[in-house]
């Protein structure tokens, strides 16, 4: 946790540093294409908004067209005022990042149901105090989840993404080793290839040889009690024929 930081001179003058006086602009939104904007678009033009920006976007959509719109459409001096707080951020670090680049641009933000205004002293402390508790939940939550993770940890829990393959199937898959070729053992698994070999360690030089081979599978040597790990036997094609020396000669 980091330690509560005070306010110094710099920052005290910038709360208290006069904002707006310029033109006050609107934005709502609904989160679906049936719900209806009328009743937020009345309430910001009675209150003198210039222009209403609309949005029909769920406020989990980090891409809102309108809101985008607004934002560069804001000059210095003017403010942008809502219905609600809950219109303008997807959650309170997400309306404390929009205000706070509003102010950087030394424009306002009001809410009318809320009744805040950072063109007012007033207004942009409660927002300091926003801020505050945004940060507070973040690493609150940051906090929780490495403890999470740790208590986990130290009662032997897993993490991660789970194995791809269990120990019944790996046993599975020795088994059938030098009895069936290693693309056969991976689809009825349904698993890669590539999974099958990071699973099953001794055949990895069946790896090596498929690829020096240039790309031919072959099939494992009889995996009967001689049978050596890795060694291998004949193209997996049975349409090349006899492998013998004297083949075809």
């Amino acid at each position: 946790m980091t330690t509560p930081q005070t306010f110094t001179g710099g920052d005290l003058d910038d709360l208290l540093a006069p904002l707006g006086g310029g033109a006050l602009v609107g934005y709502a939104r609904v989160s679906t294409r049936d719900q209806n904007l009328d009743r937020q678009v009345h309430a910001l033009n009675a209150v003198g908004c210039i222009r209403t920006f609309q949005d029909k976007e769920s406020g989990k959509d980090a891409i809102r067209p309108d809101l985008i719109a607004c934002l560069d459409y804001c000059r210095a001096g003017d403010t942008l005022a809502v219905l609600e707080l809950s219109r303008l951020g997807r959650s309170v670090q997400d309306l404390v990042s929009i205000v706070a680049d509003l102010r950087r641009r030394e424009i306002g933000f009001r809410s009318l149901h809320e009744n805040l205004d950072t063109t007012t002293a007033g207004g942009r402390l409660v927002f300091h105090v926003f801020a505050a508790l945004a940060e507070f939940c973040r690493e609150l939550i940051v906090e929780g989840t490495h403890e999470g993770l740790a208590a986990a940890r130290a009662r032997g829990q897993r993490l991660g993404r789970p194995p791809a393959l269990s120990a019944e199937q790996i046993a599975m898959a020795r088994d059938l080793v030098g009895k069936q070729a290693v693309a056969s053992i991976a689809r009825l698994l349904g698993v890669s290839r590539g999974t099958l070999y990071n699973h099953l360690p001794e055949l990895r030089p069946a790896l090596a040889v498929e690829a020096a081979s240039g790309g031919v599978e072959l099939v494992l040597a009889d995996g009967g009690e001689n049978h050596v790990p890795g060694q291998l036997g004949v193209p997996l094609d049975e349409d090349r024929g006899d492998t013998s020396a004297g083949a075809g000669r």
